[in-house]
């Protein structure tokens, strides 16, 4: 199995992980029981390694105005210490990415892309930034992303941490010492529960990585990997890069218009203009125009990826994530359908297999945490 190894490659092994290639990375896929796993998380907590995410720095007097002309949304009114979800869009409104934005200093902001396209998302800033005031620079390979999510990931951080954490608010980040080493702590996560996201210098991965495993087994923390991550965001309505998101998919499609901005950003960000006409179909609803909704289904098979959403005999959509979900206990399913039927309560059919499965339109998210 060919492809990069993260600094913690040795632990996953030694914790009897079956390794998987993603995005060219080896990672751990699950441990043992994704279902497992997937209910630490949600009733205690998981550690994940998330080394393989793009480690990206933009510095430099002009940063926060480059970033405004780089990303959608506001970057250069964020205040230091907060983080912000933001689109890396082409010219023509389509979606290269989604990524968290973190201004750790006035003139210092922290891009983390999909791991998927970083080195896509790394050019696409290096064009851009032409004439601006400011570096991009790729720290991907020498740096570590930990997560710790669960309604137990506070007290495992406070256990190591140098001061209180439970004050950190959602979508900021701050400088800290966890386990004696010096790291950036970032209330954020991509699970649906509470939880933290540690930056750390590799070298000092493995260290952070066995004191983590440690204060928190006591409480129920287990090791997490790929699997589990994909039940939980779908469960959380999340979307990911390659299946709700993609260069063919505008924001608005995927209810994700509401961090463009348009109405609020003057900065004229790449791809602004097709992103009006685009709005502006939307909200005239055009013919052709499809949204994004959420599917519960009333067996036990679950659609996948790519399976047709039907009215009849006549083609409505198309899943874009689909799993059995471990919380819930039934199927559960995103996809991108003709507006006349994303109304809440539809009933539709899903052709899982070459057999048609009932679903119906149900509210997003899925889960929300107690």
């Amino acid at each position: 199995m060919s492809g990069k190894d993260t600094a913690l490659r040795a632990e996953h092994e030694a914790l009897g992980a079956t390794m998987t290639s993603f995005a060219g990375w080896h990672m751990p896929l699950h441990y043992g029981s994704q279902l497992a796993e997937h209910r630490a998380v949600r009733e205690a907590a998981g550690l994940f390694d998330l080394s393989h995410m793009g480690t990206v720095w933009v510095d430099g007097p002009g940063a926060g105005a480059f970033l405004d002309h780089a990303v959608v949304g506001s970057i250069s009114t964020l205040e230091v210490g907060r983080a912000k979800y933001t689109l890396l869009c082409t010219p023509e409104g389509g979606i290269v990415d989604d990524l968290i934005v973190y201004r750790v200093g006035v003139d210092r902001f922290l891009t983390v892309p999909n791991a998927a396209n970083t080195v896509t998302v790394l050019a696409e800033l290096g064009e851009r930034v032409a004439g601006f005031d400011a570096r991009v620079t790729d720290a991907t390979e020498e740096t570590a992303l930990l997560a710790v999510q669960g309604p137990r990931a506070v007290e495992t951080v406070t256990a190591l941490a140098d001061g209180p954490v439970e004050d950190l608010r959602y979508y900021s980040a701050r400088s800290a010492v966890v386990a004696g080493h010096a790291v950036l702590l970032a209330r954020t996560g991509y699970t649906g529960e509470d939880g933290f996201e540690i930056l750390v210098p590799g070298d000092d991965a493995v260290a952070v990585w066995r004191a983590l495993l440690d204060a928190g087994g006591e409480s129920g923390l287990v090791p997490a990997g790929l699997a589990a991550r994909d039940s939980l965001r779908l469960e959380a309505a999340l979307p990911l890069y390659g299946h709700e998101l993609g260069r063919d998919v505008d924001p608005f499609t995927v209810g994700l218009g509401g961090i463009v901005g348009l109405r609020r950003k003057t900065a004229d960000f790449v791809g602004r203009a097709a992103l009006e006409r685009i709005r502006d179909s939307h909200e005239n609803r055009e013919p052709g125009r499809r949204v994004l909704v959420g599917l519960a289904g009333q067996g036990r098979r679950a659609a996948r990826q790519g399976a047709p959403v039907l009215v009849g005999e006549e083609e409505v959509g198309v899943v874009t994530s689909g799993l059995p979900s471990p919380t819930l206990g039934h199927p559960i399913a995103l996809a991108v359908v003709d507006r006349g039927v994303a109304e809440v309560g539809t009933a539709l059919a899903v052709d899982v297999r070459g057999r048609r499965e009932a679903f119906t339109v149900v509210e997003r998210p899925f889960y929300r945490r107690p």
